[in-house]
C-alpha cells in the first residue's frame, strides 16, 4: 500500500498557484507602479522563474506521488498542461517581453496547476473508503 500524501500538500499547492494566476491577472497594472516604489529588483525576472521552478519540481512531486495512489491522470495532465503554458511563457521570448500575452500565459498556467491541485485533492481525499473499495487493503 502507497501512503498518501497529506492534505494539506494539496491544498498548499493549490493555494499558492491560484495566488499566482491571481499576481500574474494583476501583473500589467502593478508595472506602472514598480519604478515609483522601488521594487523592481525584488520582483525581477530571477525571482519569476525561480518560482515556476518551484512550482514545477512541487507539484510534480506531489500529483506524481498522488498518481501512485489513485492511478487517475486527470490532475496530473491539467498540471501538466499548465507547466507547459508557464514555461512558454518564460522561454518563448515575443511572449516573455510582451506584458499582456505574458500575463495571460502566466495566469493561465497559474490557474491550470492550481485547478490540477484542486482536482487531486478530489481524487486523493473525496473518495468514501468501505467494505466495497477495491483501492483499500483487506481488513486481515
Amino acid at each position: 500500500m502507497t501512503l498518501r500524501p497529506p492534505p494539506l500538500l494539496d491544498r498548499l499547492g493549490a493555494a499558492g498557484s491560484l495566488l499566482c494566476a491571481i499576481h500574474c491577472a494583476l501583473w500589467p497594472l502593478a508595472i506602472a507602479l514598480l519604478p515609483s516604489l522601488g521594487l523592481a529588483l525584488w520582483l525581477g525576472d530571477g525571482l519569476e522563474t525561480g518560482f515556476v521552478a518551484f512550482v514545477s519540481l512541487f507539484g510534480l512531486g506531489v500529483l506524481g506521488w498522488s498518481y501512485r495512489r489513485h492511478r487517475n491522470l486527470r490532475a496530473l495532465l491539467l498540471l501538466l498542461a499548465g507547466l507547459v503554458v508557464l514555461w512558454a511563457g518564460m522561454l518563448y521570448p515575443p511572449l516573455h517581453q510582451a506584458a499582456v500575452p505574458h500575463a495571460v500565459f502566466m495566469a493561465l498556467g497559474g490557474g491550470l496547476v492550481g485547478v490540477g491541485h484542486l482536482v487531486n485533492l478530489r481524487l486523493n481525499h473525496g473518495h468514501a473508503h468501505g467494505a466495497a473499495c477495491t483501492r483499500c487493503p483487506a481488513p486481515y
